[in-house]
């Protein structure tokens, strides 16, 4: 009537220490590949523990691991979402990306506000309008506004202005960008 394996603590015991170190192993294995934030990591190892393991422990039980790992993993530094926000918030800005969708982008990544809050005032800090620059590296890339043609820039003005405003630009912005000569755009690229 009772399942015996379940009322073990012996053996419950060694099946809670297999997971965890399988666990452990699997969150060191995606650390060195992805460089995950905190969250992502818990994400990455709950989905794991679902899909491989389905074992018969609790929710409640497999998050208290989980969270072991990740507190383990920050404690030895192989976890820092200070550092991963500051990273990850350059990188997004050399690619082009608005201070809006950086936020947005960092927050959809489990990241806590001020870490957050912090490395947009970093860039802030470094550039003096970091929004126009991005907006220029997007025209660029995508080869829009002031890239077009003189002939086409006329027909493909709210294509132009909806591509900025996916992108996370003010209306201000997107009108100054589109409405630039080629020539002085030209010089703001040299200056980029």
């Amino acid at each position: 009537m009772y399942n015996i394996k379940a009322m073990d603590p012996i053996s419950n015991k060694k099946d809670f220490e297999d997971l965890t170190i399988k666990l452990r192993d699997l969150a060191y294995s995606y650390i060195e590949k992805y460089n995950p934030s905190r969250q992502q990591t818990k994400t990455f190892l709950l989905k794991k523990y679902l899909t491989k393991f389905q074992g018969s422990k609790s929710r409640k039980e497999v998050s208290e691991i989980i969270d072991k790992i990740v507190f383990g993993l920050e404690k030895n530094n192989y976890l820092n979402d200070a550092l991963y926000s500051d990273s990850k918030a350059r990188n997004l800005y050399r690619r082009g990306y608005s201070l809006n969708k950086i936020t947005y982008t960092l927050k959809s990544k489990g990241l806590e506000e001020k870490f957050i809050k912090n490395s947009i005032e970093k860039i802030k800090n470094e550039k003096s309008d970091p929004d126009f620059i991005s907006a220029i590296k997007i025209c660029k890339k995508k080869r829009i506004g002031p890239m077009r043609p003189i002939a086409n820039r006329e027909l493909f003005y709210k294509k132009d202005m909806g591509v900025l405003a996916r992108s996370g630009f003010s209306y201000d912005i997107s009108k100054k960008l589109l409405s630039m000569e080629e020539s002085e755009f030209k010089k703001l690229l040299k200056l980029i």
